[in-house]
């Protein structure tokens, strides 16, 4: 098994990461003292984590969403919007992560009088006050933002014109979020026109409570680039009891597509649509070899991190090194960052880094 040192060290990308969702809880507890929000049930910072955690765990998408009013509570104005994008930046930065995209509907922080393009430049300042940070202590990181748009509300148009006026400062894609069912996508087509138009880029939460019709709607109808995790793929594909395998149309289209799937191991057992990691499809759709990617989801909610995630299916599945980089290959050939950047990081990042630590962990072994 891999050292946790080791997958700490190993340079690491993210697609999948919200931004309510990965709050410190000692900041938490600081803005709602300092901007008036009552309604934590704690005011310990472990009490409060362990609260939001135990009530994410429901096995339910529905009431794992719920735990997000204490978190959204607190980003109403906007130096705390930059305090929660800067801790981000470090938070993600200091655990090895080289590029990173993280998301954010806009519309969330809108109670107290900000505007969507309000919300936008505080997030966007964070980041670059996070990263400026994890720079100077010896963790460099690039932080692009995803403009999300929520299912249950009625501003999809207006949050994707948003997305596309800050393409240049930071915005690298459009995101839909939020409960699945009874809300496909199709009810949003204004907006995927609009960025396609626009030609910007797209990724849509789509098979992860909800089956096949999700992700088949996703592709075909809003023409998603990516699959915010993307589980219920596993629903069109047949194992037999001979160890063959078969792939449905959607599936096939899938995988010969290389459609990236943004997969969230621990995120998706808490939501119900994995019994345990060791039980997740991201097994069996590495073995063949589908676009996959490794994310986080919620950090707080889930109490994970990208270590923590990798850690779990080295231990699960024995991924070593060389999977490891070519999951993290994947999620920078499928960033919607430039070319040129995403080929930067992979030549002078990603692979030197992966190559040090193989070289580290041969004259290991060889001192054993």
């Amino acid at each position: 098994m891999l050292r946790l040192d080791t997958i700490q060290q190993a340079p690491k990308a993210l697609l999948h990461d919200h931004l309510d969702g990965g709050l410190r809880p000692a900041t938490i507890v600081d803005l709602a003292a300092e901007y008036g929000y009552d309604g934590l049930p704690t005011t310990d910072p472990e009490a409060l984590a362990a609260h939001i955690r135990r009530g994410a765990d429901r096995k339910s998408l529905e009431l794992y969403l719920e735990t997000f009013a204490h978190t959204v509570g607190v980003m109403q104005e906007r130096d705390a919007i930059v305090r929660v994008a800067a801790e981000c930046a470090e938070d993600l930065a200091a655990d090895g992560v080289a590029y990173a995209e993280v998301r954010y509907a806009p519309e969330l922080s809108t109670e107290r009088g900000m505007t969507l393009d309000e919300v936008v430049a505080a997030n966007l300042e964070g980041f670059k006050v996070g990263a400026e940070r994890a720079a100077s202590t010896g963790h460099p990181i690039v932080m692009k933002m995803l403009v999300t748009a929520m299912r249950q509300a009625a501003r999809s148009v207006e949050v994707a014109e948003c997305a596309v006026r800050w393409r240049d400062a930071g915005v690298v894609g459009f995101d839909v979020a939020g409960p699945e069912k009874g809300y496909p996508p199709t009810r949003y087509l204004d907006a995927f026109e609009y960025i396609r138009r626009e030609n910007f880029h797209i990724t849509i939460h789509a098979g992860e409570s909800f089956g096949l019709p999700s992700i088949w709607e996703a592709l075909q109808f809003a023409g998603a680039e990516r699959l915010g995790h993307g589980v219920r793929i596993v629903d069109d594909i047949s194992v037999r009891d001979d160890g063959s395998v078969e792939l449905g149309r959607l599936a096939t289209f899938v995988r010969d597509r290389r459609v990236p799937l943004e997969m969230c191991p621990t995120s998706n057992v808490h939501t119900g649509a994995a019994a345990s990691v060791a039980d997740h499809p991201i097994d069996l759709l590495r073995r063949l070899r589908f676009r996959v990617t490794v994310n986080t989801d919620n950090r707080l909610m889930s109490g994970v991190s990208m270590s923590s995630e990798f850690a779990a299916l080295d231990e699960a599945f024995g991924i070593g090194l060389g999977e490891m980089e070519w999951l993290t290959i994947n999620a920078l050939k499928s960033a919607f960052a430039p070319f040129d950047e995403r080929l930067r990081l992979i030549n002078e990042v990603v692979k030197p880094g992966y190559a040090h630590l193989r070289s580290d962990e041969t004259r290991v072994v060889g001192a054993r």
